[in-house]
């Protein structure tokens, strides 16, 4: 249970981060941001626990997100 939550915060934080800094980061980042994720998303089926590793792969897409688009990290 705890993973899917996991899996929905990474999918729903990629998506919005990605929306919010199209701009901040420019068409041609943006589009390759989203060629990474495709790419991941269509080859975690020829992984090992693909399913698992394209969580943690997109929580790290959206770190890079972050760093990229406010120029550090957040504060909480």
């Amino acid at each position: 249970m705890a993973t899917a939550i996991g899996a929905w915060i990474a999918f729903v934080v990629f998506w919005a981060l990605l929306l919010i800094g199209w701009r901040e980061l420019g068409t041609i980042r943006a589009l390759i941001f989203l060629a990474l994720w495709i790419a991941g998303f269509a080859g975690r089926g020829y992984v090992p626990s693909g399913d698992l590793l394209f969580t943690a792969y997109q929580a790290v897409l959206g770190v890079a997100l972050v760093l990229m688009i406010f120029k550090r990290d957040v504060i909480m």
